[in-house]
């Protein structure tokens, strides 16, 4: 019997399959072509949208040039990471909590 030889995206997928197998890893993929990430990459692609892209807030009048956006953006992603107040997080910039959640994991040695 001839077997249909394997396209190249379905050779990938058995290459990363393996590769995240080998190193302990979960997917964070379901079934072909379903990413359980997605509603997250959604959310977060429509918040730059709304507060970046169609606001002034991290620029002046409408873009005129490639550098307009990214420069707004580099503005919005420094906002959103480091002083944005997010209420999940008890009101703290997710680089605060995050922080803090490092440093209860790795405490600072205490003189014996």
């Amino acid at each position: 019997m001839l077997q249909r030889p394997v396209e190249p995206k379905q050779y990938t997928s058995i290459r990363l399959t393996e590769h995240l197998a080998l190193q302990e890893i979960r997917p964070s993929i379901g079934t072909v072509g379903d990413a359980y990430d997605n509603a997250l990459m959604e959310t977060v692609n429509g918040l730059y949208k709304a507060e970046c892209i169609r606001t002034t807030v991290f620029h002046d009048g409408p873009y005129k040039t490639i550098a307009d956006v990214e420069y707004a953006t580099a503005g919005w992603v420094d906002w959103y990471n480091n002083r944005r107040l997010h209420s999940t997080l008890g009101n703290v910039p997710p680089v605060e909590f995050e922080q803090v959640h490092y440093a209860a994991l790795n405490p600072e040695p205490q003189p014996t």
